[in-house]
């Protein structure tokens, strides 16, 4: 049901980036707030983090987390271009998506990267299930933000 929560919000991620064009990903979401670009960015960092996190592989931009997730957005910082933004938008969620297909019941009970061995015996619910709840949750926070520029 997780990973199916997962796709759901990925997908719908992906259809909405579809339909924003270029320019509405450039506006602020509102008045003094986030650009779309800046969103895109910030997920694709935190997804791209999954993978370390998940002891799946190494990140592919980890300069994007760097940027958009650790830092405030700042509009005169130079960013990626929007086409290799979208570009790595799907390839972060494909890796993770073929990593994700050949993981075992029992693996997603495992303990994340961030949690030591012995913090994992007493807080069991830090797990690599839990990870993938809370970014889906994330996920969809940020989408619903989106939305808001197709008005734009």
């Amino acid at each position: 049901m997780v990973l199916d929560a997962w796709y759901l919000q990925v997908k719908r991620t992906d259809d909405l980036l579809k339909t924003l064009t270029d320019e509405q990903l450039n506006h602020e979401i509102s008045p003094g707030r986030n650009t779309g670009v800046y969103l895109l960015g910030h997920l694709i960092g935190v997804h791209d983090k999954m993978l370390p996190l998940l002891g799946l592989g190494e990140s592919f931009y980890p300069e994007l987390y760097e940027m958009f997730v650790t830092s405030k957005h700042d509009p005169s910082k130079a960013t990626p271009p929007i086409h290799d933004l979208r570009s790595y938008w799907t390839k972060v969620n494909q890796s993770l998506a073929d990593h994700f297909s050949k993981m075992n019941p029992d693996d997603w009970f495992q303990r994340h990267m961030v949690i030591s061995e012995e913090d994992f015996v007493k807080e069991p619910h830090r797990n690599k299930l839990n990870l993938v709840l809370n970014r889906t949750n994330h996920l969809e926070y940020h989408r619903g933000q989106m939305i808001l520029l197709k008005e734009k």
